[in-house]
């Protein structure tokens, strides 16, 4: 069978876009593969689970623009097909002035992206929310909440079948092989090949290497950070009701360590964020010499250490210390003690690295002549997956003739 799209990749993103082209192309055939033996195994089933607000984002930016609009859709989606999710709302805690301008640099950004059902919040009105939290002014964003990301990925996944009984959604299926013909391209997986009209790459920690295959040529690589969770243990857990920030250093390309209350009941701390030396490895000891090769010999990664050498060797020391994780939590929740902690799990994030270390953090996307490459979803790409499949279809339709 020849099938019309075949994308390539079975988190969130991909899954999302399929489901979004298959809904507005009902007799398109559409092909999804996805290497592990089930949908959201990597970045999307591994990070915080939450659905971001857009307040942190540069105004005008892909990011901001598709959160905002993408947080709406996911929460509509998942009211319309039960899914887990909770709109319980967050607070950003500045714990020292110093910090000040830039809580008002995210509130303002928060104006400008039109994030509704934001406040400011004073030292009491924190207490009010959050009584363990100890800050001296913050944000509140209503609007953020969490939920169950891979459940979102797995109903998309019947969506796009359901819609279109031709269409399949296969997992166990790795790409291993791409020969192009004048008018369709054959997909090579252990399991078989595939013919298909167009592809599209929603390949995550492997996107880099997907164009390689496809023989797209990119300047930069992906580089993979290893992002470590804590647990409240039951007698930690009433310390927190909601979501608990601190506020980012804008010197440093991410959010900070933070409290997450699942959809399960579960209560996270995390993630820090460490180079790690395999694309794919959620242990600390995890190790690939390709991978590190692949890394460690790009002038960008490099560039990237040098530049944050810092906050890099700060990370790294928490991510072998209980007692420093604790100690950085206790900024904002200065009562809990190494009983109200246990080690949780951990998660991988793709950051595409330029040759001077730049981490390209706006979301990316660019196509060659039968196919379609996102090359960057960083977060809050889960959040605004349905939006990103917006972006992707009207690339088909400008790109693509589409019968």
């Amino acid at each position: 069978m020849m099938y019309d799209f075949t994308i390539v990749g079975g988190g969130i993103v991909g899954l999302a876009t399929a489901y979004k082209l298959q809904k507005r192309y009902p007799n398109l055939n559409l092909l999804v593969l996805e290497k592990e033996d089930h949908f959201a195994p990597h970045q999307t089933g591994n990070n915080s689970g939450v659905i971001h607000s857009g307040i942190y984002y540069k105004p005008g930016s892909y990011k901001a623009k598709n959160c905002v609009e993408g947080r709406r859709e996911l929460v509509a989606f998942a009211k319309e097909h039960g899914i887990d999710h909770d709109i319980c709302g967050k607070l950003i805690v500045a714990t020292d002035e110093s910090e000040f301008p830039f809580l008002d640099k995210i509130y303002e950004h928060g104006v400008k992206n039109d994030v509704e059902d934001t406040e400011y919040v004073s030292a009491e009105q924190i207490k009010e929310i959050e009584p363990y939290c100890e800050g001296i002014k913050g944000i509140r964003v209503g609007c953020t909440g969490i939920i169950d990301f891979r459940g979102t990925t797995v109903k998309l996944a019947e969506l796009v079948q359901k819609i279109n009984s031709n269409s399949k959604t296969l997992t166990g299926h790795e790409v291993t092989g791409l020969e192009h013909k004048s008018d369709h391209t054959i997909i090579t997986t252990p399991k078989g090949t595939f013919e298909s009209k167009r592809m599209i790459f929603c390949s995550g920690l492997q996107a880099d290497l997907m164009a390689k295959m496809d023989k797209v040529k990119i300047k930069e690589k992906v580089v993979g950070f290893r992002g470590d969770y804590y647990e409240l243990t039951e007698q930690g857990k009433h310390k927190v009701n909601h979501l608990i920030y601190p506020v980012p250093n804008p010197d440093f390309p991410f959010l900070g360590v933070h409290f997450t209350r699942m959809t399960d009941g579960e209560i996270e701390c995390g993630p820090n964020a460490v180079f790690t030396f395999k694309r794919e490895g959620y242990g600390k000891t995890d190790f690939s010499w390709k991978d590190t090769i692949d890394a460690l010999t790009y002038r960008g990664t490099w560039k990237f250490f040098f530049s944050n050498i810092g906050f890099g060797i700060n990370e790294y020391r928490r991510a072998f210390s209980q007692k420093l994780f604790l100690k950085t939590l206790q900024r904002l929740i200065p009562s809990l003690t190494m009983d109200d902690i246990r080690p949780g799990r951990a998660g991988v994030r793709a950051m595409l690295l330029s040759t001077d270390g730049d981490t390209r953090d706006d979301f990316r996307i660019e196509y060659s002549k039968n196919s379609i490459h996102i090359l960057n979803a960083p977060s809050p790409a889960a959040t605004a997956c349905l939006a990103i499949g917006n972006e992707v279809v009207k690339m088909v339709e400008k790109q693509f003739e589409i019968a």
